[in-house]
Parts: C-alpha cells; sequence; structure tokens
C-alpha cells in the first residue's frame, strides 16, 4: 500500500496507543492479583505469536521472507528486548500509569542520546538542546529526593526507558535489511522458550478473573503490536509518532477510574517538557531525512 494513507495511519496509531493502554492496565491489574512478571510476559509473546504467523503467511515473499543471516543481531535485539519490555511492565505494577508512562516517553531523548555516543551520529545542537530541557522534564516529574512517586517504581521505569531505547538502536541496524514483521518474528522465537521456563516455574493456579486479565494483557498486545506495525504500512514515522503520546491521556483515564489514581502536579509540569523535547527530536529526524533524501536525488555537477 506504500505510505499515502496518512489519515489511516493516525487512526491506526491512536487504535494501537488505546490498545497497549489497556494492555498495561491489565498487566498492572495482573500484578495486583500476584502474578509474576515473566508470567504475563509470557502470555503477551505466546498470543502474539499467532498473529506473525498469520501475517508472515498473507505477505507477498510468504514464509521464504523469515530467512535472515542476522541473527546475532536478532539475539542481542531479543535479550534487550524482553528485558525492556520487563522493566516495563514491572513499571506499570510499581507506578501510577500516567507517571509511568510519562517515564516511559524519555525513550527517543535515550535513543538520540545513544546515536551520537555509540553510532557515532551527528547530533546538532537544537538536538542537544532538547535532550537537556527533557532531561529538565524528567527530574520534574520524578523529583529526586522529594518525590511524591516511589523512587524504587522511577527507577525502574527510566532504567526501562534506558533499555528500550538501546533497543530501537538495534532494530535501527537490523531495518537495514530486515522487515518489523521478521523482526518480530524471531523476538518471539528467541524468547518464548525461556519466558515458558519461567512461567512454569514462578506462574501457579488462577482464579477466572486472573486469567481474564492475562488473556487481555496477550489480546491487546497483540493488536497493539498489529496495529503499530500497520501504521508505519500507511504513513511515514514522522506523521505517526506524535499520536504516540495520546497513551498518556488514556494511561490517565484508565489510572483514575480503575485504580483511583490523579496524576500529582509534577506529572501535569513534566510530562508537557517532556513531550514537547520528544516531538521535536522526531520533528528533526524527519528533517534530516528529508535532506538526505533531497541530496540524494540531486544530479552531481
Amino acid at each position: 500500500m506504500g505510505q499515502n494513507r496518512p489519515t489511516a495511519g493516525i487512526v491506526t496509531r491512536l487504535a494501537a496507543m488505546v490498545s497497549l493502554a489497556i494492555m498495561f492496565t491489565f498487566v498492572k491489574l495482573a500484578g495486583e492479583q500476584g502474578v509474576h512478571v515473566t508470567e504475563s510476559l509470557f502470555y503477551r509473546q505466546l498470543t502474539a505469536m499467532p498473529l506473525i504467523c498469520f501475517l508472515i503467511w498473507r505477505s507477498s515473499a510468504g514464509w521464504p521472507s523469515i530467512a535472515s543471516n542476522k541473527h546475532k543481531l536478532h539475539i542481542l535485539r531479543s535479550i534487550l528486548g524482553i528485558f525492556a519490555m520487563g522493566l516495563n511492565f514491572w513499571a506499570m505494577t510499581l507506578l501510577p500509569l500516567a507517571d509511568a508512562t510519562t517515564i516511559s516517553f524519555t525513550v527517543p531523548i535515550f535513543a538520540t542520546l545513544f546515536a551520537a555516543l555509540i553510532l557515532r551520529e551527528k547530533v546538532g545542537i537544537q538536538r542537544w538542546s532538547a535532550i537537556l530541557i527533557g532531561f529538565v522534564g524528567v527530574l520534574i516529574v520524578v523529583q529526586p529526593g522529594g518525590s511524591l512517586i516511589p523512587a524504587f517504581g522511577a527507577a525502574v521505569a527510566l532504567v526501562g526507558a534506558l533499555v528500550t531505547a538501546s533497543v530501537t538502536l538495534v532494530i535501527r541496524m537490523l531495518g537495514r535489511t530486515e522487515t518489523s514483521i521478521v523482526t518480530i518474528f524471531w523476538f518471539s522465537i528467541y524468547t518464548l522458550p525461556a519466558l515458558a521456563i519461567c512461567a512454569y516455574i514462578y506462574g501457579g493456579g488462577h482464579d477466572a478473573k486472573t486469567w481474564g486479565y492475562l488473556l487481555g494483557i496477550g489480546i491487546f498486545g497483540a493488536l497493539g503490536q498489529l496495529s503499530i506495525t500497520q501504521s508505519l504500512r500507511y504513513a511515514p514515522i514522522s506523521t505517526i509518532v506524535p499520536m504516540d503520546y495520546t497513551a498518556l491521556i488514556w494511561a490517565t483515564f484508565f489510572g483514575i477510574t480503575i485504580f483511583g489514581h490523579y496524576p500529582g502536579l509534577s506529572i501535569w509540569f513534566g510530562a508537557p517538557i517532556i513531550i514537547g523535547s520528544g516531538l521535536f527530536i522526531a520533528w528533526r529526524e524527519h528533517v534530516k531525512a528529508v535532506k538526505q533524501v533531497v541530496a540524494k536525488n540531486e544530479p552531481s555537477a
């Protein structure tokens, strides 16, 4: 279909954010019932696997498309990815949804920082300024030494954002040769066996309500994953990434209506700063990409 349907891309991305917000709500509800994080992760990955297989089967290339010679990178992506997902799930059980979601918005800030320090990508003064401003927003939200947010929960969320940012760098390297579906397929293949062992060790008998929460984690996690992948087929990243920040609206809504958690003043002041920093970084990435395309297409003298 190509990237020529911006409205469809935006709507699909918005649907993804709703799905993921519901998934994290179920993660928190399951955690309150004593479900171990690794068990939640297992059902999240297990439910997504049939969907991934269906997408591969429906693709024009079919099953031969999963062949890859980048398995070292896939393994690294899987290790970092499941670690990041586990930390993010854990943070959702330790913090109010809005607080954990706000801290997760630091991922593009950390990703830009890592791209400069590790991949040696050129980062101009404007993006460095956005990074610094974003960290000011983090300090406002977390308020080291005087925050109402549990310090341990905030630390878990920040480490989760750091690891997630490192995953984006590996995915960027894989993206040079691998499609998103292939990357997701090998992520599931490499993580499910270990998660199955953890689920067997830490899992247990649950009542019907808790099994419903686990089913919700799997279903809405799979829907969110499908919607994110589909949105990238409809529109460029620069068009749809701003929609990701609507996750805070849903996290706040579910946090208030289900858990009775009202965001504190630090969230109201810090979140717009973090979001503004992330949006500016995304815009500068878009400008940079456009300039590279124009330079590539210009006839040489």
